[in-house]
C-alpha cells in the first residue's frame, strides 16, 4: 500500500481511538473539530463520542483495508477515505464480524477538521439505532 501524511494520521487517529488512548488521539483533532457519526450525530471531543459509542457497542476494532486520499471538489480540501470491517463485542455480549464502515477525514495542516463515519453496525442488528439510543438517553 502506497503510504501518506494523511494515511498515517488517519490510521495512527483510528488506531489510538480504538485504544482508548483519547489524549494521544486529540492531538491529531483541529480547534473545532466535527466528528459525524451514524444518524447525523456530531460530537466536538472524542469523550463524548466513546459516551455515545458506549450505547451503541461494547467494543469495536477497524480492520483498515483501503485507504483513499485526494481533493475535495467543492473547496480542494485534502480527504482521506478509510474503509473496511468492524469486529466487536454487541452490547448483549455477543461477537460480531466483517460490518462494513466508510470513514471521510477532512485534513488541514496535518491535522483532522472534520470527521464523517458511516457503518452498518445498526442494520445488521448489531447496535441500536439514533432513536433507540436517544429514547433509552433521555429514560423512555
Amino acid at each position: 500500500m502506497m503510504k501518506s501524511a494523511e494515511i498515517d494520521i488517519v490510521d495512527n487517529y483510528l488506531r489510538l481511538c480504538e485504544e482508548r488512548k483519547l489524549d494521544e488521539a486529540a492531538k491529531y483533532l483541529a480547534a473545532g473539530v466535527q466528528l459525524t457519526f451514524p444518524g447525523g450525530t456530531v460530537f466536538d471531543d472524542l469523550p463524548s463520542m466513546v459516551a455515545d459509542a458506549s450505547m451503541r457497542y461494547h467494543s469495536v476494532r477497524k480492520h483498515r483495508t483501503e485507504f483513499f486520499v485526494g481533493k475535495r471538489a467543492s473547496d480542494g480540501a485534502t480527504m482521506c477515505i478509510s474503509t473496511g470491517t468492524l469486529d466487536g463485542t454487541t452490547l448483549w455480549g455477543t461477537t460480531f464480524t466483517g460490518v462494513r464502515y466508510l470513514d471521510l477525514f477532512i485534513i488541514e495542516d496535518g491535522l483532522i477538521h472534520e470527521q464523517y463515519v458511516w457503518n452498518d453496525l445498526a442494520e445488521t442488528g448489531v447496535a441500536p439505532l439514533l432513536t433507540q439510543r436517544t429514547s433509552t438517553a433521555a429514560g423512555a
